[in-house]
């Protein structure tokens, strides 16, 4: 266990904040004997994943951050058309795809390029381009910080939603996942309505797509439109896409013809949040050391030098924007610590 350790090169923003303690697991055994020490017990902790969808606002963490970097993949059953395979929770997210792509294996193809840690993907239910993780996720195991207990949770049990999850909401901060299996398929149909798939495909000249060419295109779409947060500090997407009333939409359209948007459950109208805050004036803004990407008004940018709270302060002025333009209140995808 090491003390005052700065979480620079933990948190993809790039903020200098300092823990108190800080501990990385490597293996299962250490998580559990770690979680009945007296520091687990009498200090305030953070499990901390790939740090790619966390936002430091202070300069301290006055506690115990416990970095979760556990590897391995295996196959625990192949039968015709399936595969089931079992992710250790600190193994990347970006390669274990790539991984199952090599494989010939569908069910996650377009999650490709998703910066973070196999453990943290259910917790968020991470989606792009027409996929979420829910889709080929089979269960997970977690061990609970109060007991030490495990648990394995269903599909059913994690209680996914839009970036959403049992570990987000009613056990948020409860337990910690280990592992989590997927069941994938050897042979699938791709999934390539998403218009910016349409758009590149057609570009390349690439009509029917191999499993590895979708992936490799995926890869480069977010290459064209994120910043690398080893060049400029981002969490990526920062908002979820708003969900609003078919009727606050049809009013929208009257006046925005070309707003896009996408059909979701009865009858309600997912609208892309990244629309309405280019939109409203924020696309390429920048002051001082925050900013909002100039090809992609979705992400929140951090140049250096800054804190937490200004992107924090930055969020809650485009929050409050949009609002005022559209009547559309947007969240966070990012966790707030």
């Amino acid at each position: 266990m090491k003390t005052n350790v700065d979480l620079q090169s933990y948190n993809s923003f790039g903020f200098h904040t300092v823990a108190k303690y800080f501990v990385e697991i490597n293996e299962l055994q250490e998580l559990e004997a770690l979680i009945h020490s007296k520091e687990f017990k009498n200090e305030q902790h953070l499990i901390l994943s790939g740090g790619n969808n966390v936002l430091f606002q202070d300069d301290v963490f006055d506690g115990l951050v416990v970095y979760i970097n556990t590897k391995g993949i295996e196959v625990l059953r192949e039968e015709g058309n399936e595969v089931v395979v079992r992710t250790q929770a600190g193994e990347d997210w970006p390669e274990f795809v790539k991984f199952c792509v090599g494989k010939g294996w569908y069910g996650v193809e377009n999650l490709a390029h998703i910066p973070g840690k196999v453990g943290a993907a259910p917790v968020q239910n991470i989606g792009a381009y027409g996929m979420e993780l829910m889709d080929s996720f089979l269960q997970c195991e977690a061990i609970e910080l109060a007991t030490g207990n495990m648990r394995v949770f269903t599909k059913e049990e994690c209680q996914f939603g839009y970036r959403s999850s049992i570990f987000k909401n009613e056990l948020k901060w409860q337990y910690v996942i280990t592992s989590v299996d997927f069941l994938l398929h050897k042979q699938a149909v791709l999934k390539l309505e998403y218009g910016n798939i349409k758009a590149y495909l057609s570009e390349h000249n690439i009509k029917s797509p191999t499993l590895q060419q979708l992936h490799d295109a995926i890869c480069d779409i977010r290459d064209a439109k994120l910043p690398d947060p080893k060049t400029i500090g981002n969490a990526g997407s920062f908002f979820k896409n708003p969900i609003i009333e078919a009727a606050l939409f049809k009013a929208l359209q009257k006046e925005y013809p070309n707003i896009p948007h996408y059909p979701d459950a009865e009858g309600m109208v997912k609208v892309p949040a990244g629309w309405l805050i280019e939109q409203a004036g924020w696309k390429g803004w920048r002051e001082a050391y925050v900013g909002v990407y100039e090809k992609q008004a979705l992400v929140l940018v951090h140049y250096g030098g800054g804190k937490g709270k200004d992107i924090v302060l930055l969020a809650q002025r485009i929050q409050q924007s949009v609002e005022a333009k559209f009547g559309i209140q947007i969240t966070p995808e990012v966790n707030f610590v």
